[in-house]
């Protein structure tokens, strides 16, 4: 076993299979992605973010959001908000009615919509009300509490040490740290070097985020920042291989192969039965485009399949055409053909 993975990693009370962890995604890590993805060895999933509100008012499309299958565990559940009483209320709803391990605060996100609600990387500006959140989290729930956060708001704002320290000194058991300020957005290099030093500077576990796009980053970032685990986002997109990837690679310094078409494919459709069993027909065909996209990436070819795709209305279509993208493939050697979805079915 390397280096990078010979002490366990835990949150709190619960401890971890290895040092990889899913990022949580607004819009992807549902239910059905992050079992897809557990199975591929994450040590962790994070659910995709959730308004306290929603949950406090008792939104039906909000709790529905709140289900995990018991597969997934262990698992953090997300939840953001700009008030400290709602906040509070959430994570105690948490608590109480799901299977949730941890209990995520977002203070990264940094889309309009969540700044407006002085939520997300909003709350990045100013550490003492970083204290006074968590603090009032941790207090009304036994759950093991983290927070995940950018290094700031832009350049002239980076608080990413004293933001940590207010979320240990606030009773946190561990924060994750991305990167990049909230005006970089997701572009630009994500700053590892300021992640180093908030690692440097709390007791807590820090888990790692940004730029991890391959088993060979993530070993970098374990060597370079010393953090206790490495978070992967983007790059699991359609790409649960990257997980799998990484835990072999630190755990024995080997760097399996990528998969085949034909596992790719197979891996989308899995994913889909999930989603359809989730959300139902209609919506999960819509949701499943931009993964299906996704695990296309890298096939030559795949610019006429996702076009294809995009017009694709049912499960009977997609799943025709995957196949047939598969079949053809195989036959042709790289040459993809992509007929009309309504020709596949007979």
């Amino acid at each position: 076993m390397s280096q990078a993975t010979e002490k366990p990693f835990q949150i709190g009370d619960i401890v971890m299979d290895n040092r990889v962890a899913l990022a949580p995604m607004a819009g992807i890590c549902n239910s059905a992605f992050r079992l897809t993805v557990k199975e591929f060895g994450a040590g962790l999933v994070y659910a995709e973010m959730i308004s306290d509100k929603g949950i406090v008012q008792r939104n039906e499309k909000t709790l529905g959001m709140l289900y995990i299958d018991e597969r997934e565990n262990p698992l953090s559940l997300q939840i953001f908000g700009g008030d400290k009483e709602t906040l509070v209320e959430a994570a105690k709803y948490v608590e109480e009615n799901t299977t949730a391990d941890i209990i995520d605060i977002n203070m990264g996100c940094p889309v309009n919509k969540i700044i407006k609600c002085e939520a997300g990387a909003r709350l990045l500006l100013d550490p003492n009300n970083v204290y006074e959140m968590v603090a009032a989290v941790v207090d009304a729930v036994k759950k093991p509490v983290s927070v995940k956060m950018r290094i700031g708001w832009d350049d002239e704002h980076v608080f990413a040490v004293e933001n940590a320290q207010a979320v240990e000194r606030a009773g946190a058991s561990a924060v994750a740290v991305h990167g990049r300020t909230r005006v970089q957005m997701y572009e630009g290099k994500a700053n590892w070097d300021v992640i180093r030093d908030v690692k440097q500077n709390v007791r807590i576990p820090v888990l790692g985020n940004g730029d991890v796009e391959t088993p060979e980053d993530a070993k970098r970032m374990l060597d370079t920042t010393g953090v206790d685990a490495v978070m992967i986002g983007r790059a699991a997109l359609g790409n649960p291989w990257m997980i799998y990837r990484t835990v072999q690679y630190l755990e024995t310094g080997e760097l399996k192969k990528e998969p085949s078409v034909r596992e790719k494919i197979d891996v989308c459709l899995l994913h889909f039965e999930r989603l359809m069993q989730l959300k139902g027909e209609g919506i999960a065909v819509r949701e499943m485009r931009k993964h299906a996209s996704w695990y296309l990436k890298g096939i030559r070819g795949n610019g006429k399949a996702r076009k294809a795709i995009n017009q694709i209305e049912k499960a009977v279509e997609l799943r025709a055409l995957l196949n047939s993208l598969v079949d053809d493939y195989e036959e042709h050697d790289f040459d993809l053909v992509v007929p009309e979805a309504k020709q596949l079915i007979v």
